[in-house]
């Protein structure tokens, strides 16, 4: 069980283990998975629930985790936007507080907010988990030979599985040390611009501004803005492209997985089986927030994105 407001990734993995992934619509305030339609979902096939924390927003991972507990179900936490989260005073990848299956996957693409060119990282308390994660990730050698690469190591190993070539290369691990010794500094910068960006729109008519819970600490990879589309002369196609002509560069997070050409096909789904994925995507912008951005950097998109609202306002 996942969500459809995702990257293909939270799917597709799904896919390579030829099952289904069953989509649960968001929560139209955080976009998250919407804790309260996962049961209905839930049968005797179910195996996993595929929460995203989008944007470095944080699921609600104390209901998650007790539908999982209740149904014997394993929780992997898509967590590719969650690096520095935080829920409920714990880090995004810590244990949980139950007893179930569990492992969170972190991204570090170069987009993200530790950077290693590619990559990422799994954390688990589960030596299961951990075992296997390093058997498929070296081309399904057995973990005894990973001593192969220490001075007490032999060079005999064993091919237990057929495996991958996924493990995190030497160059980009050293990458991600010099980065997490930023990550503090890096994450304080983009949470100073969130908040300047929402209070710079909070106020204002025409945008609904992004979700953040006090309780928990937001990682901001994304600002996710919304546009009230009712009171612009303007679509979000054309406002995009009136802040690019003002050189402001944004993006939109995410195309709903199922509206997609392959599982809208694949599975037959039609766009308004999601309705609250479908209906935020239309007017959702995400705006530039990485942490070398000089102050006036953010003010020309605050200044950008309100003159365009003026400008088209109803």
């Amino acid at each position: 069980i996942t969500t459809p407001y995702t990257f293909a990734a939270s799917a597709e993995v799904v896919r390579y283990f030829d099952a289904r992934p069953v989509l649960v619509d968001v929560n139209a305030g955080s976009f998250n998975i919407d804790v309260d339609q996962i049961e209905a979902a839930i049968t005797s096939r179910t195996k996993a629930i595929i929460p995203v924390h989008i944007a470095g927003q944080a699921a609600d991972l104390d209901a998650i985790y007790a539908i999982a507990q209740r149904h014997k179900l394993a929780v992997i936490e898509d967590a590719a936007h969650a690096f520095p989260t935080t829920y409920r005073g714990r880090m995004i990848g810590a244990p949980p507080p139950l007893q179930l299956k569990h492992a969170a996957c972190f991204s570090f693409y170069a987009t993200k907010t530790i950077a290693t060119g590619e990559g990422g990282m799994i954390c688990t308390d589960d030596d299961e988990i951990a075992d296997r994660c390093r058997i498929m990730a070296l081309h399904g050698i057995s973990k005894d030979a990973w001593k192969r690469y220490t001075a007490e190591g032999s060079w005999y190993y064993e091919i237990i599985a057929p495996g991958y070539k996924y493990n995190l290369t030497d160059v980009a691990s050293a990458m991600g040390l010099a980065q997490l010794a930023k990550a503090e500094r890096m994450w304080r910068r983009r949470t100073e611009i969130a908040h300047r960006y929402t209070q710079a729109f909070a106020g204002l008519v025409h945008f609904q501004t992004p979700c953040a819970q006090d309780q928990d600490q937001h990682a901001w990879h994304l600002y996710m803005l919304r546009l009230n589309l009712a009171t612009l002369r303007i679509d979000r196609a054309r406002f995009i492209e009136e802040l690019k002509q003002r050189q402001i560069g944004v993006s939109v997070h995410f195309i709903p997985l199922h509206i997609h050409p392959y599982y809208r096909d694949t599975y037959g789904y039609q766009a308004l089986d999601f309705p609250v994925a479908y209906g935020e995507f239309q007017r959702e912008i995400s705006l530039p927030i990485y942490s070398k951005m000089s102050d006036q950097d953010v003010q020309d998109v605050i200044d950008a994105v309100v003159t365009i609202a003026e400008t088209y306002r109803c």
